[in-house]
């Protein structure tokens, strides 16, 4: 009987502990939300001054069925110049922010979705004063493992946006994206992504290459090189803008 008693107790507790140590596996395992915040900030003084500031905050939320991602991120830069009359003068000569949400709902795989997009973006200095899109269509996770991961999504949408001079250029478009993630190390990873929104009147593509590598705790350093391009623009402005930027960032969750 006391064998019988011992035995069941051993089995209730080593069940108790595999059961416990599953909890807290799925725990580490699976983090709901994540939440980023980036911060560069450069001043120079002397025979130029300068002052420049990207910031930014990067947000992901897991659940059943649904997957989504935030993303705001912003740009301020100003030099100091000096007159004819020798009167020194700040100038702004860059202004930019950009916001934008996507959510994936699930199907029965997972990693198939459908997929609904909104963004916004307002750039003082180039040649529109802001563009916005909406989109939905097809999302898929090709894979996702401890080393990569990729997915992509395709689908229709409409822009609309208005140039410097007052002119709106509104119309349908095809989106097409991807992300790509490398775990180098524990400590360091790499990721890629690209988007690019085709319509009859402008191209819009936006790229960010980057490498992240974890300081201590949360805090990590990144070096990250940014493309925007639009296929029509007004005369005397790049199609291309490119940016290249040392930042911290800090996750939250």
């Amino acid at each position: 009987m006391k064998t019988k008693l011992l035995s069941k107790m051993l089995l209730g507790t080593s069940l108790l502990g595999l059961a416990t140590s599953f909890a807290f596996a799925q725990e580490e395992e699976t983090k709901p939300f994540t939440m980023d915040g980036e911060f560069g900030f450069i001043v120079t003084t002397g025979n130029t001054e300068t002052t420049s500031v990207s910031a930014g905050l990067s947000a992901t939320h897991e659940l059943e069925r649904w997957s989504n991602a935030y993303l705001i991120e912003g740009l301020y830069k100003s030099d100091t110049v000096e007159t004819d009359t020798g009167e020194e003068l700040d100038r702004t000569t860059a202004q930019k922010w950009f916001a934008s949400a996507q959510g994936n709902y699930k199907l029965e795989n997972p990693n198939h979705r459908l997929f609904g997009f909104a963004s916004y973006e307002d750039d003082r200095f180039s040649n529109f004063k802001y563009q916005g899109t909406l989109a939905a269509g097809w999302n898929q996770v090709m894979w996702d493992n401890e080393d990569t991961s990729f997915e992509y999504s395709i689908g229709p949408g409409y822009s609309f946006a208005e140039a410097q001079d007052g002119e709106s250029f509104n119309g349908a478009i095809v989106r097409g994206a991807f992300s790509y993630r490398w775990n180098i190390s524990d400590t360091s990873r790499f990721t890629q992504t690209f988007s690019t929104e085709v319509g009859s009147d402008n191209t819009k593509s936006r790229a960010e290459s980057a490498l992240i590598a974890q300081i201590a705790g949360g805090l990590s350093l990144k070096i990250s090189l940014k493309f925007d391009h639009n296929t029509d623009v007004g005369p005397g402005i790049e199609k291309l803008d490119t940016e290249t930027a040392a930042t911290l960032v800090y996750s939250f969750f």
